[in-house]
């Protein structure tokens, strides 16, 4: 595709998602860009000296329409009058569980599908405990979901966070009984059974919170760290390590490269990709690990293949997919919004700063790890100041430190899992010297 054509298209079709997810234009605005695009190209067709830039604006005015299009599309839902007429009373009703339960400090999160792809979020107590797929009772005062203001002073767009993923109604402090178990996916249920007996087993060899941590590096899992653990790690400026991201999927594809690296390239290569597949399917392939490993699958490709002007397009090409799949996630999904910066960093940042950074050595690859790491929080820092509204001055030089560490955690820990399977004691050295990293 001709470069000006490609960039049109994916500027016009972000740009009209982008303006859509602050201002309700409608399908009668999409119609008008749509006949404007038409009037557009018929004039530089035929009467404009300038045909190939009339053209080009042609098609960005349709992609733009179309990408408002979509946002239209994602906001149309099938409001249950039951639910709309009962916001700020109680109600008791029945909901299957559709995601993964997260635990807090102080309780649980259950999103639970009532009716016509309703879907809530109910807040209830630690105990008992849920899980996907079960079919419960909860009584509660139905609610809006409303923002709110963070510790560091900043608005928090929670509405918009709970409506990418189509949730628009919450209940708190709920009353909760189970009914009847094993109502979702079966391949889903498995897999989030067989991460929950490995995240058990860490949970016997390995204290809190360094067990919580590892279950978040290696799998993803949702447990809580604490808040005042949470607090260091945010003025630390390294809050990213805690949650499942691209980072930590790229390691696991380049361990498995690094283990193969007698094999030739495309070998490696392949396992590598492999890897990241596997692992996407075993942490459950919630749309957050699967932004994760197309992210991380790029950077693979990048590194293996030495085309970062090709691998950049694909970025975007990739990016617009996800769009295309889910709108919403362009301004209110801050995983998806890191994911990309730091991605597009590594692929564009990494070159030109490592020429700059010869001085350094290759040992240990010392020299590769100082130059992510600057690349990423050049991109990455200015965009967690301008949402989270602080910025840690520590955040470069602890990135540093920690994430060479980081690899040998994951590395251990998912070694302290596989052990545990076996025998806890055999995993006890291991488990060991993974509370020391």
């Amino acid at each position: 595709m001709n470069n000006n054509i490609f960039y049109t298209v994916v500027a016009g079709f972000t740009l009209g998602i982008f303006m859509s997810s602050f201002i309700k234009m409608g399908f009668s605005f999409f119609l008008f860009l749509l006949i404007l695009a038409v009037i557009i190209f018929i004039l530089g067709k035929f009467f404009a000296k300038n045909k190939k830039l009339i053209i080009l604006l042609a098609l960005f005015t349709l992609c733009f329409g179309l990408g408002i299009l979509r946002y239209e599309i994602k906001e149309i839902r099938l409001e249950n009058n039951y639910l709309i007429e009962k916001i700020g009373q109680k109600v008791s009703l029945e909901g299957i569980i559709v995601d993964e339960p997260s635990v807090k400090d102080h309780g649980q999160q259950l999103i639970i599908e009532y009716e016509s792809k309703n879907k809530i979020m109910v807040s209830t107590s630690l105990f008992p405990e849920f899980k996907y797929g079960d079919l419960i009772q909860v009584e509660g005062k139905l609610e809006r979901p409303q923002n709110f203001e963070t510790t560091a002073g900043t608005d928090f767009d929670y509405v918009g966070f709970l409506a990418k993923e189509d949730i628009y109604y919450q209940i708190s402090f709920a009353q909760v009984n189970l009914i009847s178990s094993g109502h979702g996916s079966f391949i889903k249920s498995k897999l989030f059974n067989f991460k929950n007996v490995f995240i058990n087993k860490i949970n016997l060899l390995i204290k809190e919170p360094e067990s919580a941590l590892l279950s978040g590096l290696i799998l993803g899992a949702k447990n809580s760290l604490g808040k005042e653990l949470q607090d260091d790690f945010r003025v630390a400026g390294v809050s990213h390590i805690v949650a499942l991201s691209g980072y930590n999927i790229t390691i696991v594809a380049v361990g498995i490269m690094a283990i193969l690296v007698f094999l030739p390239k495309a070998f490696s290569l392949s396992f590598g990709v492999l890897g990241i597949l596997a692992f996407a399917i075993m942490t459950g392939g919630t749309a957050t690990v699967m932004r994760a490993s197309i992210m991380a699958l790029l950077v693979l490709l990048a590194k293996g293949t030495n085309r970062k002007y090709d691998i950049s397009r694909a970025l975007l090409l990739a990016g617009v997919f996800m769009l295309i799949q889910n709108p919403k996630i362009l301004v209110f999904d801050i995983s998806f919004q890191l994911s990309f910066l730091s991605t597009l960093a590594l692929i564009l940042i990494c070159p030109i700063i490592e020429k700059k950074m010869t001085f350094i050595t290759e040992k240990y690859k010392l020299r590769e790890l100082i130059v992510s790491t600057v690349s990423t929080q050049i991109f990455v820092l200015p965009f967690i100041f301008y949402k989270m509204g602080m910025i840690s001055i520590y955040a470069l030089f602890a990135n540093i430190l920690i994430l060479p560490i980081i690899s040998w955690v994951m590395f251990f820990g998912f070694i302290t899992g596989v052990f545990g399977f076996v025998s806890s004691f055999l995993a006890i050295p291991f488990a060991f010297i993974n509370s020391l990293l």
